[in-house]
């Protein structure tokens, strides 16, 4: 497209082109190429972009002046993101069943729905408008699927999960199987059967090898325009509210309570019953074993409050140092004590 039907894409302010360039690609600054569309999000980058090859910068509203023609928009990175979307749209199966697929009795396939080559339907389910279930996708019994969703390969939905529209579901999750629970007789582990499902809102993205167990007994639950990243583990009748981000390898125990916009970085952990208050934060590797208040950033094994957290780091590194000086005050203690034991014979 030329680089005012981006900057209308973008509703961005033009600056310093008449527009009919051709763009050629949108780049980051470290692999610019001629004809492409990089971003700046500070002055800084803006001088880097002007001395490469870039055709354009996508840039903040404080950037008025530069060598380079200038796509004004509120929010840099935000407007890179959306140049991408606009410039490489995410290929789409052709709506139709392919000939090797399995479509179980009584599947309702909204207008437009894609069905994958060797992917399964169970019976009962129902599948919105626009969706793509991809190869070799499963898709069990009476499951609900929405609008406009996006089931990639090898994905499992479980019989009787709901999933809003919008939802995209990277290959190899899982979404749907049964909670790890066992109860001990007194002789063996005796599993708990599973019979509730899960409910993903709107929105929602789900990583490759992400899992998500059913619950025990109700619905673990992901609300609206939460993003989830790959081999995270959501156990059963988990609570995950709206707009939260889990980063890679996160962990999640049983009837842990996300409130909206809760981060966990990568490799956080989250034992049971656990409740995250609105808009705070595990950082990564966090082993957070007790409630975090609202907007509250926790770092640490046991998680503790960050700045205490790195106090204790800070402290740790010192240790060496610290016992050496513990070693040679213990033998000048012993010295005086030697000292003032012949002074009182």
């Amino acid at each position: 497209m030329t680089l005012r039907e981006l900057a209308d894409r973008l509703n961005a302010e033009l600056i310093g082109a008449a527009g009919h360039e051709q763009v050629r690609g949108i780049r980051s600054l470290d692999d610019a190429a001629p004809g492409c569309v990089v971003f700046a999000e500070n002055a800084r980058h803006l001088t880097l972009a002007e001395s490469g090859p870039a055709l354009a910068v996508i840039a903040g509203p404080e950037s008025r002046e530069s060598s380079k023609p200038l796509l004004i928009v509120a929010d840099p990175r935000l407007g890179f993101a959306r140049a991408i979307a606009a410039m490489h749209p995410p290929s789409r199966v052709a709506p139709g069943v392919h000939p090797s697929a399995l479509i179980g009795e009584g599947v309702e396939l909204a207008e437009g729905v894609a069905i994958g080559a060797y992917a399964a339907v169970g019976s009962g389910s129902r599948i919105g408008r626009g969706t793509q279930v991809h190869d070799l996708a499963s898709v069990g019994r009476s499951v609900t699927v929405g609008d406009d969703c996006v089931v990639f390969p090898h994905v499992v939905l479980s019989d009787g999960v709901e999933l809003g529209s919008r939802v995209v579901v990277h290959p190899g999750a899982i979404v749907g199987s049964a909670g790890f629970g066992y109860v001990w007789d007194g002789e063996r582990h005796v599993w708990m059967p599973h019979i509730g499902t899960v409910v993903i809102e709107d929105d929602v993205d789900i990583g490759a090898n992400a899992t998500i167990d059913r619950g025990t007994t109700g619905a673990t639950r992901i609300r609206k325009g939460t993003k989830i990243d790959n081999l995270v583990q959501v156990a059963h009748n988990t609570m995950i509210g709206e707009n939260c981000l889990l980063a890679g390898q996160v962990g999640i125990s049983g009837s842990v309570t996300l409130e909206d916009r809760v981060t966990l970085a990568g490799q956080a952990g989250v034992s049971d019953h656990v409740r995250m208050g609105a808009g705070s934060v595990g950082a990564a590797g966090a082993d957070i074993i007790r409630d975090v208040a609202a907007g509250d950033v926790v770092l640490g094994r046991p998680a503790r409050p960050i700045k205490q957290q790195l106090r204790i780091d800070a402290a740790a590194a010192r240790l060496p140092d610290m016992l050496r000086e513990l070693r040679a005050l213990r033998e000048r203690v012993a010295e005086l004590e030697k000292l003032l034991g012949k002074g009182d014979r």
